[in-house]
């Protein structure tokens, strides 16, 4: 599937007699915005804007290249604890590992996604992106409340849910998450909860 700035290409290579002509299936806007600079803007990404900041990410969201950026909403950070939100703030390690596995490392416009698709993250895991229907999927959660973005060096979507990595979690919370989960009730009753948040 090709697309140009996120339009589809329904028909190629019409040739005429002072060039060619391809055929897509909307009209191509004006793109003069860089991610950083849509993130800066929108009311909805303040709280990304806070951690993008706080990260030091700005530079590479507004350096050239080509990315796709899964911008998690003020609602999709409001949906996770505030205790956890609050750890991952005032971790810049942790931090960073959450806003990079957001990040992926090529500019993919939903157009071109087809159900199945692994892409990896700057953080060096991979999401399932793909797409069930007229709906965008993230690891098969339809969780995308804004598509298509376009930006100078990428394409941005909005998500509404958070995408927390492995490595910005605590022990508890990784294993709260798996089949040890019976297992730290017994931690718990010892007291030894506090060694494994």
């Amino acid at each position: 599937i090709v697309t140009v700035n996120c339009a589809r290409l329904l028909k190629a290579d019409h040739h005429a007699t002072n060039g060619v002509v391809h055929v897509i299936d909307k009209v191509i806007a004006t793109t003069t915005n860089s991610i950083q600079q849509i993130i800066e803007t929108e009311e909805s990404l303040e709280t990304l804007r806070a951690a993008v900041a706080a990260s030091d990410l700005n530079s590479l969201l507004e350096s050239e290249g080509q990315y796709t950026l899964l911008a998690p909403t003020n609602d999709a950070f409001e949906k996770i604890p505030r205790e956890t939100l609050n750890r991952i703030l005032g971790d810049p390690e942790a931090l960073r590992d959450l806003l990079n596995h957001h990040i992926l490392k090529s500019a993919m416009c939903a157009e071109a996604i087809i159900a199945g698709l692994t892409m990896e993250t700057l953080e060096g895991t991979t999401l399932d992106v793909g797409c069930s229907g007229e709906e965008l999927t993230l690891n098969g959660k339809p969780i995308i409340a804004n598509k298509d973005v376009l930006a100078t060096n990428g394409v941005v979507h909005f998500v509404n849910e958070l995408l927390i990595p492995d490595s910005a979690k605590t022990l508890f919370e990784l294993a709260q998450e798996s089949e040890v989960s019976k297992s730290m009730d017994v931690f718990r009753q010892a007291g030894l909860s506090s060694h494994l948040t």
